[in-house]
């Protein structure tokens, strides 16, 4: 019993900074482009000049 009064706050507090982290994530546009870099792979690069 004693070993929950410690686990319960410390469980609640990593999903607040879970839950932090995400919202920051969203906000600051990491998920914006979700398909760009599967088509960039796609994209040919053999049209660069060489000097």
């Amino acid at each position: 019993m004693n070993g929950l009064i410690i686990l319960i706050p410390v469980a609640l507090f990593l999903g607040a900074v879970g839950l932090v982290a995400f919202i920051w994530a969203l906000k600051s546009g990491q998920f914006d482009d979700l398909d760009g870099a599967a088509v960039r792979i796609l994209e040919d690069d053999d049209d660069q000049k060489d000097d």
